[in-house]
């Protein structure tokens, strides 16, 4: 499991090759990471935690105290499956889980 960083991002390339050199099915935080070569990501939508910063921004800016706000938490996620990099492995995404990819990398 590789977790989302400033750091891992810049250089995910450069992680996806090394995974792959030592054969190591990794599993990421963000779906760049998987067009990059990792196996798979699993994680809340960016574009709704953006879009729920939105809200936030616009509620406080009308006045709301942030403290008076409520936790928000993602209700969606996203899964992306690299097959690829799963056949390169010599693995076999069970065709469950397939159907359950919101996008696949063929």
């Amino acid at each position: 499991m590789v977790a989302a960083s400033l750091l891992f991002n810049d250089f995910r390339e450069r992680l996806a090759a090394l995974v792959a050199r030592h054969r190591i099915p990794a599993i990421v935080e963000h779906r760049d990471f998987v067009e990059a070569g990792f196996l798979m990501s699993y994680a809340p939508k960016l574009t709704d935690a953006y879009h729920q910063v939105g809200i936030y921004v616009a509620r406080i800016l009308n006045g709301a105290r942030p403290a008076d706000l409520p936790m928000m938490l993602p209700s969606r996620f996203e899964l992306v499956i690299n097959l690829k990099t799963a056949k390169a492995l010599g693995l076999d995404i069970p065709a469950a889980l397939l159907a359950r990819a919101d996008e696949v990398f063929e």
